[in-house]
């Protein structure tokens, strides 16, 4: 349809405004400007595998590691780790089941971060399961090319339960947590802070209170003081609880509009207006792996609203679980996950929010 401008000024005017409007608001809208996949190994080291993590630790350089084994809780789960960009390494065996008298104790939810400091951290956990594990943790000054023995940490403490700490003050690892109780099957999420120079611990609860069942919080710092916290829940949704001294303190939780099946989430600031989340946005089902057969990038201005970015995987069944979501030093976003519990499949994404001032080179990708 053509309108005569000439013919009917008004409606011009009012046509153009509802143009310039609509350009406005999407030009509010991050776009996805480069997208590339692939599966991670053609051939993993094991039958099973599961729970990965990513690290940038020299610019440009991304490593990964995972739990493999015959199966998620049996006797041979390891820890592996390798280089994925911009060469893929040879995966090997960093962490190793725990034999304790007559038992053998397998190794789960391996979490990588680097510090501001240099240091490497690889924090895992070893238990018969999620209710009895304990937490230990392997450091690296080499970009994990070799590995400190294992150092289990303080009693009580877990270290980050399935995503990365975020680092409120140089030296200080905000270590998102939680435990699953054996007793009374309870889900509780809370933050552990770890200092670097003392290599001291201290435990911290989030609504403690709270009637929700939340586990493997991913933590998005908004500003010098202000960290929000989001939470895989038992409740069909993600949940949320905010800090604004730092982590010291947590308000009460409360649930996003953001659908979530009990399964594991991560997210991730590339500026102080524009943050992702991956996730899989359906309702739970009568198996534990209903809708997971779903997975996909959102993205939020406020880190409460949330909007589809880019579909991840959407197929009528199958497992893509257990996301794990960097940003590098060249902007350039990094997401692993679950792939059917046999490899991951590794995503590299090139965002450009609102505000940003250039784009990532794209011969990077």
């Amino acid at each position: 349809m053509i309108f005569d401008l000439k013919y009917n000024p008004m409606r011009a005017m009012f046509l153009l405004l509802v143009l310039a409007c609509w350009c406005g608001a999407a030009a509010q809208q991050p776009i996805v400007n480069r997208y590339s996949e692939r599966l991670l190994l053609d051939s993993m080291p094991t039958k099973a595998c599961h729970a990965a993590t990513l690290a940038e630790v020299k610019p440009g350089k991304i490593i990964a590691a995972w739990f493999g084994g015959s199966y998620e809780g049996a006797k041979d789960v390891s820890i592996y780790c390798c280089t994925i960009y911009p060469v893929q390494g040879k995966p090997k065996r960093v962490a190793l089941p725990v034999v304790k008298g007559k038992d053998t104790l397998p190794c789960w939810n391996p979490v990588l971060y680097k510090s501001k400091s240099g240091m490497l951290y690889l924090f895992y956990k070893v238990g018969k399961n999620p209710r009895e594990w304990k937490g230990y943790m392997i450091t690296s000054k080499n970009e994990g090319d070799s590995w400190s023995k294992p150092h289990a940490l303080p009693e009580g403490f877990l270290g980050p339960i399935k995503n990365k700490p975020i680092e409120v003050r140089k030296g200080i690892l905000l270590c998102p947590s939680s435990v699953e109780t054996i007793m009374d099957n309870r889900w509780m999420s809370h933050v552990e802070l770890y200092n670097e120079a003392t290599l001291q611990w201290r435990k911290i609860p989030i609504d403690s209170a709270s009637k929700f069942g939340v586990i493997q919080p991913t933590l998005l710092s908004h500003n010098a003081d202000t960290v929000q916290a989001l939470m895989r829940s038992r409740q069909n949704r993600i949940v949320e609880s905010w800090s604004y001294d730092g982590g010291n303190t947590w308000q009460k939780m409360d649930t996003l509009s953001v659908l979530n099946p009990n399964s594991g989430i991560d997210a991730v600031r590339l500026n102080r207006s524009c943050f992702l989340l991956v996730n899989s946005p359906l309702l739970s089902g009568k198996d534990w792996f209903n809708g997971r057969n779903v997975l996909e990038l959102a993205y939020s201005k406020d880190g409460r609203h949330w909007s589809h970015l880019q579909t991840l995987e959407n197929e009528p069944e199958g497992e893509f679980s257990y996301p794990a979501i960097i940003n590098d030093s060249r902007g350039v976003v990094h997401i692993i996950y679950t792939y059917n519990r046999q490899n991951f499949k590794y995503a590299q994404v090139v965002v450009r929010c609102a505000n940003d001032a250039k784009l990532v080179k794209q011969e990077y990708l």
